[in-house]
C-alpha cells in the first residue's frame, strides 16, 4: 500500500462523539468494579478505564463520568478499592453499571465481597485481583475525572481469565492456563 493509499483510508468524521466512541471502543479493556464507603454506606460503579501508572510510588488512575452519583460520592471521600473483575463475573459487570440498579449497600447484597484492609471499600472476592487505594489526586478532564489512587494494599483473587470490554461487548480473555 502506498502513502497515497494510506491517507485515502483517513477522513474527518461526519459524527466526532459517536465514531470517537466507536473507534476507542476497538481497544479491549479490562473491566473493574470501583468502590467505595461514605457514611457507612457502600457504593459501586463498573469501570472499564481504569490503569496502574507507577510502581514507585504504587498507583493506579480510573476515569469517571462526572454525571455519576457514585463517582460523585468516590470523589468526596479519601479512600476506594478497584476489583478486576473475572470472565465469570459478566453478570456482576452489568449490574453495576446499570443506570437505574439498586443503590446503596443493597447492591452488595448479592455479590460476595469483604472490606479492603485499608479502607475499608469492598472487594469482591470473585474477581482476579483488587486495589485498595486513598485518593492521591483528582483531575478534571473534559465531562469525567481522572482520579489517581495510592495503593496501600493490593493481591490476586484467584486465576479466572479476565473479563473484557471491547466493540461494546464483553468477554473473556484467552485463558492462559490453556496455552
Amino acid at each position: 500500500m502506498t502513502r497515497t493509499e494510506s491517507a485515502d483510508r483517513v477522513r474527518l468524521p461526519e459524527h466526532p462523539s459517536s465514531e470517537f466512541r466507536r473507534s476507542a471502543g476497538r481497544f479491549p479493556t479490562g473491566v473493574t468494579v470501583l468502590t467505595c464507603v461514605r457514611d457507612g454506606e457502600a457504593h459501586g460503579m463498573t469501570v472499564n478505564a481504569f490503569a496502574t501508572v507507577s510502581l514507585d510510588p504504587l498507583l493506579v488512575l480510573a476515569v469517571l463520568g462526572t454525571g455519576s452519583r457514585t463517582a460523585r460520592q468516590v470523589l468526596s471521600g479519601d479512600g476506594f478499592a478497584v476489583t478486576v473483575l473475572s470472565s465469570l463475573q459478566e453478570p456482576t459487570a452489568r449490574s453495576f453499571a446499570d443506570p437505574v440498579r439498586t443503590r446503596g449497600g443493597a447492591a452488595f447484597s448479592t455479590v460476595a465481597h469483604a472490606p479492603a484492609p485499608r479502607t475499608g471499600s469492598p472487594v469482591l472476592l470473585g474477581g482476579i485481583a483488587y486495589f485498595d487505594c486513598l485518593v492521591e489526586s483528582t483531575h478534571p478532564a473534559g465531562d469525567h475525572t481522572i482520579l489517581v489512587g495510592a495503593v496501600q494494599t493490593f493481591g490476586m483473587l484467584s486465576e479466572e481469565p479476565a473479563l473484557l470490554f471491547s466493540r461494546s461487548r464483553l468477554g473473556a480473555e484467552p485463558d492462559p492456563r490453556l496455552s
